[in-house]
């Protein structure tokens, strides 16, 4: 009986060819790759652990630069990934979630290798890295700038500090750079309003 070699026919056995050669070529004994991530340092399980104290919905009064108007801004703070990651949201109080209109920047803050790192996904449309750095007494976490992902073309954040003053209250300070190079900072005076357990599914 003959076969007649269709196109079709041609593709499926040339792919089985192709994939038939590729796995008999991975048969050669290779060594593995292995790659060994740097254990977290102390500093910054200390600094993960102090964060993660902030889980909660907060709540603190800002005044507009241009304007000198007093809104209010919400925070979310929550722990995730069985424990690996902390997400932290913020928003104006009353505004939807409305991603064309409203600006609802979200941060991931993780452990890599030796470091505490957070990511900021900005409504400029990139995303800075910065590692943390832990104050003497325990109590102020600051993010130092390391690299940008995206655009810089609006500016991008250049810093983050946390600062806890007690279980209901605590400071953040984020400094902007502009395009032009100057730096702005925006600090938040925030108070608790809910605590981790009483916060809905999101």
């Amino acid at each position: 009986m003959r076969t007649t070699i269709t196109p079709r026919l041609a593709l499926a056995l040339l792919a089985a060819t192709t994939v038939s050669s590729t796995l008999a070529a991975q048969t050669h004994d290779h060594p593995a790759a292995t790659t060994t991530a740097a254990a977290p340092s102390a500093e910054a399980v200390r600094a993960f652990a102090l964060m993660k104290t902030l889980a909660g919905r907060w709540q603190a009064s800002f005044t507009l630069p241009g304007t000198q108007k007093t809104v209010e801004m919400q925070t979310w703070i929550r722990v995730t990934s069985s424990g690996n990651s902390v997400v932290h949201e913020m928003k104006g109080a009353g505004d939807a979630d409305e991603a064309p209109k409203d600006d609802h920047p979200v941060t991931m803050i993780y452990l890599d290798g030796a470091d505490l790192l957070l990511t900021h996904y900005c409504d400029a449309g990139n995303r800075p890295r910065m590692v943390a750095h832990l104050s003497p007494d325990g109590k102020q976490v600051d993010f130092d700038f390391i690299d940008l992902s995206g655009p810089a073309t609006r500016g991008h954040m250049q810093h983050a500090r946390f600062t806890i003053i007690d279980s209901t209250h605590h400071v953040e300070e984020w400094t902007y750079l502009q395009p032009n190079g100057k730096a702005v900072s925006f600090p938040l005076e925030l108070r608790r309003v809910e605590t981790v357990a009483s916060l809905p599914a999101k």
